[in-house]
Order: C-alpha cells, then sequence, then structure tokens
C-alpha cells in the first residue's frame, strides 16, 4: 500500500529530536545499562513522553503517524546511534501494536494501543519465537484450543523481547497443530493471567538492556476479545504490518556500524606508532575505508527498500538484502574499530568490545543472515521448474 511521503521540514524535525534525545538521553547511561543489564525504564519513559517510542502509531490512537518507512528508518538511525540496546526497547510497542493495528477490532485498538502513547507507557512484547520455531515460524506448536467464550493456550516461547519487563503480549499460537501458517491465531496475553507464567531473563553476550525472556502457557485461558483478527489470520497481521520491514532490519542495524567507525577513527587520528598517526598506514586507514564503504552501501540499501514500500511496490527482495548488508557491515566495523583500537579496544574501559557484542546480534534476529539469503536466492531463481 502507497504511503504519502513526511512532509521534509517536519521530517528533519523529528529526525533532529531522535538524534537530540539520543545524545542527551541514551549515550550517557549506555554503559551503565549494559553492565546492570537491565531494563531502561528511565529513558523509555522519556521516550514515550515526547513520542519517539510511537512514532509510527497513528495520531487518532495517540502516536505520531509517521507512515513512510523512509523517515522511520532515519528516526531508527538516529536512536540506535545512541545505544542499540535501547533503541531496541524503545522499538518494541511497536511490534506489538501493528498487528492490531491491522486486524484489531476499533475496541481492541482503543484498549491495547491507545495505552502504548502514554508517557508512562508499559512495556509489549511480541511472542513468536519457540524453541522449536525461529527461523521456520510455521512450525509454531503453541496451541490455542477452542472452548466456549475463548481459548486455552499451552505451549511456551523463547527468545521474546523485552520479557520478562513487559506486561502484555502479543501470542501467536496454532488453533489447528500440523496445519502450519493455516491455523497461526494471534492473542493478547497480560502478566498475571492465569496459567501464564514468565520465565527468567535469558543471559546475552550483548545487546543486554533489551531483555530476553521465556514464556510459558500451561491452561491459559484467554477471552474472544483477546483474539486479534479471525483464526488463521495471525501471519497476516505481521506481514501487513511488519513485513521484511527495513526499518526493523537494516534500519537497526546498518546504524551500529556508525559509532565503531567513529571511535576507530578518532583513536586513528591521535594514536602514533613509528614517528606517526596510525592512520597514515595503509593497513589502518584502508581497513577503516573498507568500513564506511559497507555502511553506506548498506544505508543505501536500506532506504531503497524503505522507497519501495512507501511507493507500494515490492520490497521484500531489497529488504533482505538490505538486512544481510547492514547486519554485516556492523558487525565488520566493529571488528574493524577493536582491531585498531588493540589492546585498548579489547578492554572494557573502552565502549568498543561493547559495540562488538552487540553487533553480533544483528546476524542472527530479525531473520538471519542465511535465511536472508535464501529469500534473494530464491527471488533470483523463481522460474526455475
Amino acid at each position: 500500500m502507497k504511503v504519502p511521503p513526511t512532509d521534509p521540514e517536519v521530517e528533519r524535525e523529528l529526525v533532529a529530536l531522535a538524534h537530540s534525545f539520543a545524545e542527551r538521553e541514551i549515550r550517557p547511561v549506555a554503559a551503565a545499562l549494559d553492565e546492570a543489564e537491565a531494563f531502561p525504564w528511565e529513558v523509555f519513559h522519556a521516550a514515550c513522553a515526547v513520542g519517539l517510542a510511537s512514532v509510527d502509531i497513528p495520531t487518532e490512537y495517540g502516536g505520531m503517524g509517521v507512515e513512510s518507512l523512509e523517515t522511520q528508518c532515519l528516526i531508527t538511525e538516529e536512536l540506535t546511534w545512541g545505544d542499540s540496546g535501547v533503541s531496541a526497547a524503545i522499538s518494541g510497542n511497536g511490534f506489538f501494536a501493528g498487528p492490531i493495528l491491522a486486524l484489531g477490532t476499533e475496541a481492541q485498538k482503543q484498549a491495547w494501543v491507545v495505552p502504548l502513547t502514554a508517557p508512562d507507557a508499559p512495556a509489549a512484547g511480541l511472542a513468536l519465537t519457540e524453541p522449536g520455531a525461529g527461523s521456520d515460524a510455521g512450525a509454531i506448536a503453541t496451541h490455542a484450543r477452542r472452548l466456549d467464550e475463548g481459548y486455552v493456550l499451552n505451549g511456551s516461547k523463547t527468545w521474546i523481547s523485552n520479557a520478562p519487563d513487559a506486561d502484555r503480549y502479543l501470542v501467536y499460537a496454532t488453533v489447528e497443530p500440523g496445519s502450519r501458517s493455516r491455523g497461526i491465531t494471534t492473542f493478547v496475553v497480560e502478566k498475571g493471567d492465569d496459567g501464564f507464567t514468565l520465565g527468567t531473563r535469558i543471559p546475552k553476550l550483548g545487546t543486554r538492556c533489551c531483555p530476553s525472556g521465556e514464556l510459558f502457557f500451561d491452561d491459559c485461558f484467554v477471552a474472544d476479545d483477546r483474539r486479534i483478527g479471525d483464526e488463521g489470520q495471525g501471519f497476516r497481521g505481521v506481514l501487513e504490518r511488519c513485513p521484511s520491514d527495513p526499518t526493523g532490519a537494516g534500519g537497526q542495524e546498518y546504524p551500529r556500524a556508525v559509532e565503531p567507525l567513529e571511535h576507530a577513527v578518532a583513536y586513528a587520528k591521535e594514536r602514533e606508532a613509528f614517528d606517526r598517526k596510525i592512520h597514515e598506514f595503509q593497513a589502518v586507514s584502508f581497513r577503516l575505508v573498507d568500513v564506511k564503504l559497507k555502511l553506506d552501501q548498506a544505508r543505501l540499501l536500506t532506504h531503497h527498500a524503505a522507497r519501495l514500500a512507501d511507493a507500494g511496490e515490492p520490497f521484500t527482495t531489497e529488504s533482505a538484502m538490505a538486512k544481510v548488508a547492514a547486519s554485516e557491515a556492523a558487525f565488520f566495523a566493529a571488528w574493524a574499530a577493536m582491531q585498531t583500537l588493540g589492546g585498548n579496544g579489547y578492554s572494557r574501559e573502552f565502549p568498543v568490545e561493547k559495540l562488538l557484542r552487540d553487533a553480533k546480534l544483528d546476524e542472527i534476529w530479525e531473520g538471519t543472515s542465511d535465511i536472508q539469503r535464501l529469500i534473494v536466492a530464491r527471488s533470483m531463481f523463481h522460474d526455475e521448474g
């Protein structure tokens, strides 16, 4: 569906707001949040107060109403420049709201979307991944058994962003085991519901202030008004509001290459070896040139995919390419920064080791690099028998 472009002046103001927020509210506390492995509640609510946690929620439900994916990319870039983990925590509510906006009733939108735009908004999560269903989302085994006036859920979820801190989750379960995507249906489950248990936080290598956790359902009853859309429409809600979305994929990942490059360039300008600045050695400067090349390529691919989406054109292949390019650019940038800083890069007294830990996630979440390459390959060979 074609969406109107954001007014250029409004876009500049939103990007400036995101940049100043990242510089003022996120960067000063990013390292401490990573060490504490704590959900960034103070920063999260500050973002809610200025609308940065509800950028893509329509204005009639209290959000900023930014429809353009390209504008969303620009905003996400600034927040991720502040810190990728905090940016991911801030953006989590949008993934919860999206399928409700696509498939929900007006009453459900008022009940579940409007509260996300308040200054003291709760955190929410989207619960799709399971121990046996990651890249193969059609293998979801959590079962929703039909009863009078509702359903009983049984199963488990893992690697759910914002768990266990979020108090509401959009849960994907099958009403017809073995039917793969045809049976996938969406339900809202709240902390405190009978039969619903939150597991412990999963200890992670990086992006540690955006928690990931497990959810367990043991005869968890949800009423009919908690079902979003019709039975079997679960994937439709994801695809309509969160399709291979460059703002949630490449848009969140190529910005991770920016900060390590900044640190590496600054260090190479100051550090001396053999009576010269180390950037005068081609081994150093060419490595950082390669980072800039990969960063700009990823940015261009991501914005190309976003523009296609805004124009209502197919963009799944382009988004997959952007995701791969951005993920690999981010990790390469962090690796190159560590090589440039040498022993200092390996030290926790410098930020580069954290950036390397954070960047590895990009090649795994939101569709692994292998899956993204598979999507591109299918588009190349789809005419083959």
